[in-house]
């Protein structure tokens, strides 16, 4: 819907630190190669392209093996 509004507004609506925000989206971005970026003029984040983001836990992950 790209409303995140500001990293600042978007951590208060998480109830995380900006800084905590940050490490968040440099995680996705980093390790679950979430295509994120930032549009000023807009104040919002959004996916750059579509995509899929799949999650599942080490445990389901161990018993599909």
């Amino acid at each position: 819907m790209e409303r995140t509004g500001s990293p600042k507004e978007l951590s208060q609506r998480l109830g995380i630190s900006t800084r905590t925000l940050y490490e968040y989206i440099a995680f996705m971005k980093n390790e679950l190669y979430a295509p994120i970026t930032y549009n000023k003029n807009n104040q919002t984040y959004m996916y750059n392209m579509e995509c899929d983001l799949c999650f599942i836990s080490k445990k389901e992950n161990k018993e599909s093996f």
